[in-house]
C-alpha cells in the first residue's frame, strides 16, 4: 500500500476509545501510556495488543528557523511519511512544526489474542476506567499502520490541548 493510501486509511479507521483525563503539557514534556488495539490483516476475529508509552516533548534548545520541525523516536519510516502527508495534504500543522515538538515511544510490548477487536476493546477501556492512571489512553487501530494511528492519537491530543496551552502562553505573555 503506498504512503499516502495508507495515512488516509489509518487516520478515517482510528478511534480513541479512552480519552486520558491528562491534556498536553505547555511547558513540559506529557508521557502518555498507551493501549492500542488492531485486527490483524490476516486473521479476522483476533486482535493484536499493543502498549507502551508515547511522549509528546518540548524543544530542549532553539533551533534556527530552518531547523525547525517534528523529530521523532522509536517510530518508522512510515511516521514520518505520515506528516508529510499530513502537510501535503493541507491539514495545519504549522504551530506544531515551529514549535518543534519531539515525539517519542517506548516500551512496546505486543500480545496476539484470539478475541475480537469488540471483545478486548470492551474489557481494556472497563480496565482503563477503573485503572486511576490519568495518563491511560486506549486507541483502535490499523493494524499495518499502527504507527500512524498512534501519531493521529497524539495529533487529537495536541488539538484537545490547545486552547490551555494557548491560555497558559498568553498568560506568561508569550503570545
Amino acid at each position: 500500500m503506498n504512503t499516502d493510501a495508507t495515512a488516509a486509511y489509518a487516520m478515517q479507521n482510528t478511534q480513541v476509545l479512552y480519552v486520558p483525563d491528562r491534556r498536553i503539557d505547555s511547558f513540559g514534556d506529557t508521557r502518555f501510556n498507551y493501549i492500542l488495539l488492531s485486527e490483524p490483516l490476516d486473521s479476522v476475529g483476533h486482535c493484536r495488543i499493543r502498549s507502551g508509552w508515547v511522549e509528546a516533548n518540548r524543544p530542549r534548545i532553539l533551533r534556527p528557523a530552518d531547523l525547525v520541525g517534528i523529530e521523532m523516536e522509536g517510530f518508522g519510516p512510515a511516521a514520518r511519511s505520515f506528516f508529510d502527508w499530513i502537510a501535503e495534504h493541507g491539514a495545519s500543522i504549522r504551530a506544531l512544526m515551529k514549535y518543534g515538538f519531539r515525539f517519542s515511544r517506548s516500551d512496546v510490548r505486543t500480545e496476539y489474542v484470539h478475541e475480537s477487536v469488540p471483545e478486548v476493546s470492551e474489557r481494556v477501556v472497563n480496565e482503563a476506567l477503573h485503572s486511576g492512571d490519568s495518563f491511560r489512553a486506549v486507541i483502535k487501530g490499523v493494524d499495518d499502520a499502527w504507527e500512524v494511528s498512534l501519531l493521529c492519537f497524539m495529533l487529537e491530543m495536541i488539538q484537545q490541548s490547545h486552547d490551555i496551552n494557548f491560555f497558559d502562553f498568553k498568560r506568561r505573555g508569550l503570545l
